[in-house]
Order: C-alpha cells, then sequence, then structure tokens
C-alpha cells in the first residue's frame, strides 16, 4: 500500500509519529511535508496529499492539522476524494467500511500518539463493505458531486458570468428539452472541452505541425481521427472543422468552383441552411438546384431527384437534413448520383448518433464525403467532422487548413475524442434504440390527439407536427410551450403557405430527453401536455398546470 502524508506545522509532529508507525508496518509512505513546526497554511499539504488521491497516484492520504477540520475540508474539494475526520478508532472503521473513505484526518491538539494509533490500527484493517445501501450511498455521494460542480474560479473572477451559467443550469434542469438539434453532453466530455488544451495551437496536423509542444495535443487528435474513422467506417476523418457548416463549406471548396451547380433538399421540404439557401455561402457562391418531397407522402421524390440530376447534371448532389424524419436511401442517391457523374455528400449531423447506434444505415459505404456536427445525437461538443474515401483526403486536409481555418480547437477536438470512445459503448447502442422509440410514442400520442403528423410518423430522432388544422402558428405554438416549460422550435412544413419566421409547424425531437432517462411513458405524458396547449395556446390555465406538472417530471430526471 501507499499512502501521501501531510501536515502544517500544528500537526508536524504527529505526522512524524506517523511515518515512523506506518514505514514500521512496510507500508510505502509518500511524504508531502511540512518539514518542521514552522508556521505554514494547511491547504497547501491539504492539496498536495489529496492531488495524488484524486490522480491515483498513492492508495490513500493522511492529513494532519491542530484539529484535523481544515484539512479535511480543503481535501473534499477534489474530485474522488472522500476525507474523513477521526477521533476514535470506531469512526476509522465507519470511515472505511460504510463511506469507502480514502484519506483519514487527525488534529495534532485532539488525539494523542495511543489513539491515533489506534485509528491507524483500525483504518488500516477496514476495508470498505460494498453492500448494497453502501454501495447506493456511495453513487449518490458521487452523483451529487457531479450535479453540484461549481466554477470557483469564474464566481471570483465574474460573477456575472457565473451568474448566467447558474440561470441557464437550472433553466434546463427545470425545462423539457425537446429541440431536436440538442442534447447533454457527458461530464467527461465537458471536462476535456475546458481542459488546459485550449491553451495550445497547433496548426497542423499530428506530426506536422508549426509550432512546438504539441506531442500531447498530436496524440489527442489522433485518438479522435482513429476512433472517427471506427465508429463510422471510413477511410478518412479530419477533426479539425469549428461547426458543421464549417464541414460543409470544406467538401464545397475542395470539389467546386464558384457556379458549379449543386443538387440538395429544399430548406423548406427539410434541408439545411447550408444546402443552398440564398443567404448563406452555398446559394450565394453555387448554383442550387432543390429537390424535395411529395406531396402525398411528404417523403423524398427520388424519382423527381433524378429527374432533376439528369436535367442539370450537377455536380455535387447533397442529402442529408435538419427536418425530415424518415430513413434516408443512401444507395439510391448513388446509383442517382454514379448516372450523372456527380459525387455525393451526406451531411448527417441530426442522424450521426443514431448511425453510430445501429438505427439508420451508414451513408459511409455509398458516399464520397460525409460530413457532420458532433453534438445532437452524437452527444458530444459543438463542433465539425469530415469522412471521405482515401483518395480526396489531400483535398480535405488542405482546404480546412489552411483554407479554411488556423489553429484548431485542441481542447474540442480532445472532447471529440470522448465523444467517440462513448459512442462506441454498448449503452450508446440502447440509448439511440430508446431516442427512436421515444420519438415514435411521441408521434403516436399527438396523432392519437388529432395533431397531423407530417408524412405520418418518424423513423428517427425528430418529428413535425403540423397545427395549421388548429389555425395556429408554428411560432404561438412554440412561446405558449415554453412558458410551460416545454421547449420546442417553430418549423416550417412541407409546401408551407406562411412564412419561416411564423411557420404552420413545430419541430419536436427526443435525444436530450432520452439522455435524461425519459422513456415511451413519460413521452406519452408530454404529447398529452403539448396537445393541451397547442390547441389552447392563450389559455393561461392550462399553461400555468403544465409547467407545474412539467417541473415535477423534470426533477425525476436530473441532467447528466
Amino acid at each position: 500500500m501507499k499512502i501521501a502524508l501531510g501536515a502544517d506545522h500544528g500537526g508536524y509532529r504527529l505526522k512524524e509519529y506517523i511515518k515512523s508507525f506506518l514505514q514500521e508496518r512496510n507500508v510505502d509512505v509518500v511524504d508531502l511535508g511540512c518539514a518542521d513546526t514552522t508556521a505554514v497554511d494547511y491547504p497547501t499539504y491539504a492539496c498536495k496529499v489529496a492531488d495524488q488521491v484524486s490522480e491515483g497516484r498513492v492508495d490513500q492520504g493522511i492529513l494532519i492539522c491542530t484539529t484535523g477540520i481544515g484539512m479535511s475540508i480543503t481535501a473534499n474539494r477534489f474530485a474522488r476524494v472522500r476525507a474523513a475526520l477521526c477521533t476514535t478508532p470506531e469512526m476509522a472503521v465507519k470511515a472505511r467500511s460504510h463511506n469507502d473513505a480514502n484519506i483519514l484526518a487527525l488534529g495534532g491538539s485532539v488525539v494523542s500518539r495511543e489513539t491515533a494509533t489506534d485509528i491507524l490500527d483500525a483504518w488500516l484493517k477496514s476495508d470498505f463493505n460494498n453492500v448494497d445501501r453502501h454501495g447506493r450511498r456511495i453513487r449518490q455521494i458521487k452523483q451529487c458531486a457531479l450535479s453540484q460542480v461549481d466554477p470557483i474560479a469564474l464566481y471570483d473572477t465574474d460573477p456575472e458570468i457565473h451568474a448566467v451559467l447558474r440561470l441557464e443550469k437550472r433553466r434546463e434542469s427545470e425545462s423539457l428539452n425537446l429541440i431536436a438539434s440538442e442534447n447533454y453532453a457527458s461530464r467527461a466530455i465537458r471536462e476535456a472541452q475546458g481542459s488546459v488544451l485550449t491553451d495550445k495551437y497547433a496548426e497542423g496536423y499530428p506530426g506536422k505541425r508549426w509550432y512546438n509542444g504539441c506531442t500531447n495535443v498530436d496524440r489527442a487528435e489522433q485518438l479522435a481521427i482513429d476512433r472517427a474513422r471506427d465508429l463510422f467506417a471510413a477511410d478518412h476523418a479530419n477533426v479539425q472543422p469549428h461547426c458543421g457548416s464549417a464541414a460543409n463549406m470544406a467538401v464545397y471548396f475542395s470539389q467546386l468552383k464558384p457556379g458549379d451547380t449543386i443538387l440538395a433538399m429544399s430548406l423548406d421540404h427539410g434541408g439545411h441552411l447550408t444546402h443552398g439557401h440564398p443567404a448563406n455561402f452555398s446559394g450565394r457562391l453555387f448554383k442550387i438546384v432543390p429537390y424535395g418531397v411529395q406531396r402525398e407522402s411528404e417523403r423524398i421524390d427520388y424519382d423527381d431527384l433524378a429527374r432533376l440530376a439528369e436535367e442539370h447534371r450537377p455536380r455535387l448532389i447533397v442529402a442529408g437534413a435538419s427536418a425530415y424524419p424518415r430513413i434516408i436511401d443512401f444507395p439510391r442517391l448513388r446509383e442517382i448520383a454514379d448516372a450523372v457523374q456527380a459525387l455525393l455528400m451526406v451531411d448527417m449531423a441530426h442522424i450521426a448518433g443514431l448511425i453510430a447506434g445501429g438505427c439508420h444505415p451508414n451513408p459511409m459505404p455509398d458516399s464520397d464525403f460525409v460530413t457532420s456536427t458532433t453534438h445532437k445525437t452524437l452527444r458530444g461538443p459543438r463542433s465539425g467532422l469530415v469522412l471521405c474515401r482515401d483518395k480526396y483526403a489531400g483535398d480535405i486536409d488542405r482546404q480546412i487548413f489552411p483554407g479554411l481555418q488556423g489553429g484548431p480547437m485542441m481542447h474540442v477536438i480532445a472532447a471529440k475524442a470522448v465523444c467517440f470512445l462513448e459512442a462506441k459503448q454498448i449503452g450508446f447502442q440502447d440509448y439511440a434504440q430508446q431516442i427512436v422509440r421515444n420519438a415514435q410514442a411521441l408521434a403516436f400520442t399527438l396523432s392519437s390527439r388529432n395533431i397531423r403528423i407530417v408524412s405520418g410518423g418518424t423513423d428517427n430522432h425528430l418529428l413535425l407536427a403540423d397545427l395549421s388544422p388548429l389555425r395556429v402558428t408554428g411560432k404561438k405554438a412554440a412561446e405558449a410551450l415554453d412558458r410551460a416549460g416545454i421547449t420546442v422550435n417553430k418549423n416550417m412544413i412541407p409546401f408551407d403557405t406562411r412564412s419561416p419566421m411564423v411557420t404552420s409547424g413545430i419541430r419536436l425531437g427526443t435525444p436530450a430527453l432520452t439522455t435524461r432517462g425519459m422513456k415511451e411513458p413519460e413521452m406519452e405524458k408530454i404529447g398529452e401536455w403539448i396537445a393541451d396547449i397547442v390547441r389552447q395556446p392563450d389559455r393561461d390555465k392550462t399553461i400555468d398546470a403544465v409547467a407545474e406538472k412539467a417541473r415535477a417530471l423534470a426533477a425525476e430526471f436530473p441532467l447528466p
């Protein structure tokens, strides 16, 4: 066993006695100070020992100050540390067996050497008794630490921004998020994204950087690359794009010249701004030919898409959408692209997590390029990704750097690596399947309340509700739902007659609530509440009643 030992001036003499006591019992002791009885600050030594325990460099720690109180308070600020102040052997036994304590705090003026010896004997002979109740309570302690973590340095530096963060956390905790493009990243991802890697410039690629000192960030980026390739069965991955728009831009600029023709899904039928909206760079620089869905089925009209491809001979066909609830037929798109000698790019930003979880066909085998964001259903940091065939790897890499971006955000790339690792776990497959089941349960509930669902249902994580039969706009419904603590967004439906700022529909998605652990029964409740509100968006009594129930439900499913 390896134990780190630390004390201030008030605990120095007892520390020296304990060190000899432990060494006589063949314990490997790491003495972190102090060196004599000269007055020192106890947090210095508490932090040294707690850091060693937190990082797993020692098995346990012992801290001593005059009373032991200050040492235990300081040590318990560290992750994975459970410091216990003990004054009797019985307390030491309970601290180890019931609480899995890994740091013993003692008071130099509180316990005698004889009592300290008895406490140490009891401490060293005791182990954690991981029965149901003790194990459950330790898990609760860990969960409490995760949920209550607070940015202390931010509070000291900028209390106004700190207040914004606290308010946003409260909003997220107390509301039900049905924004299809939003999710909750794990704490591991947030820790990576908020890490020291934010300080490092690393222009270039692993092994080929403009700056020195990139050994560690090279490793992080290579892990992200390898994991992305493995996750999506891709020849090549570039993990540097700052966002999905940059990923799409990299593909366009690497293969097209201004004025070239792109065949892409129309925004008002479910496409994305970067697929050719006139106000976006894609629509300003390239000739966009839009395709859409059939009026009757509200599903992609592949026959018309093939006709448009034959007529316009595009250089690139773009698939993928931000508001399309059905499986996309990638092999059919490949056939259409080959028939006119076009490249095929799939923007899988919304469905990447479903693809990783086996709930949607993988576009990679049929595509020349696949782009994505890394949040949404993939549940990672807000960023971008490009996958491609080997023959295009150099084009993509040169276009992203130095073509579009300078220094990559290494802290975000590290968070992507964590995201890709999480998506390889068996539990992620269960999560992806539950997203789809939840979306289908929500669609069924709304439909049973005579709210029309575009295309009759959903195969993925989102659904569109057509509110025009109710004579309610998407804007009005979204605002009313927001007041009730249910967050959605207004959204155009195919062949919408209202403006994009008003719309006839709302878009609903289940990734975020699924992350919180909700399943079909919760979706049925939420669907009923949504139906009540969109039918009477001006009825304050209904909104207030739903708001109370929504807060209660949210409290049952804490944020990760």
